[in-house]
């Protein structure tokens, strides 16, 4: 891939991550941190709904053609997610409260966001 395409997608995928997290803020969810990088993983966003800290993942797509894209959080992205919210709790003391990890799924054409709460669960 080269540089000019890598921009454009890196664009794209923050434009969508703007829509979902204006798209949980609409649900009540309270935007805590974006973009928690780690060595090996990324938390897109990190959230409160309620008293449950929520780490959320966004995936998008242009169309459904090669199905939606809730179903690309594999089992291998749902270890990363999960390490990297072990390696947040690490790193924040003090957050005791109920956790979860949810995923937004965006289409682009037709335009559709969709919310999976508890989409998997840690081991």
């Amino acid at each position: 891939m080269n540089n000019f395409a890598h921009a454009n997608k890196r664009s794209l995928g923050n434009s969508q991550e703007e829509a979902a997290a204006a798209y949980l803020i609409e649900r009540g969810y309270q935007i805590i941190e974006r973009n928690y990088l780690l060595r090996g993983g990324e938390i897109d966003i990190i959230a409160k709904d309620g008293e449950t800290l929520c780490f959320v993942e966004v995936r998008s797509r242009k169309n459904a053609d090669l199905g939606h894209p809730l179903a690309s959080v594999t089992l291998s992205k749902q270890r990363h997610l999960v390490r990297a919210a072990k390696h947040y709790l690490m790193t924040h003391p003090g957050l005791d409260c109920p956790m979860r990890f949810d995923v937004v799924g965006i289409v682009l054409n037709p335009y559709e966001i969709t919310l999976v709460q508890n989409a998997f669960y840690a081991e």
